[in-house]
């Protein structure tokens, strides 16, 4: 999975992660298109361990990909029922207030 930590300038933070193999394509829901981009999800590959730890302390998270949500759905922190599907892709938005 790749695994990128978007950090502002007051100090919060987005961890965006998505399967391998979706890095660098698009793909779309009706007349809506997502490009899984290096820009937003990075280029640093991680283990399911280093993802699931970083998850369990993130306040926002986008996850995007089946392995992905799966992890997170594992860690109690996603159902499926709730993701949006991207064709075969899910795709969740995970947000702790």
């Amino acid at each position: 999975m790749y695994l990128k930590i978007h950090r502002t300038a007051e100090g919060y933070e987005v961890v965006a992660v998505c399967d391998r193999e979706l890095l660098n394509t698009n793909i779309s829901r009706g007349e809506i298109e997502v490009c899984i981009s290096e820009g937003f999800y990075g280029t640093h590959l991680a283990t399911p361990e280093e993802v699931g730890a970083v998850l369990l302390r993130a306040e926002n998270a986008n996850l995007m990909g089946e392995r992905t949500i799966a992890l997170a759905e594992n860690l109690g922190l996603v159902e499926r029922s709730a993701c949006l599907m991207f064709g075969n892709v899910p795709h969740a938005q995970l947000f702790r207030v």
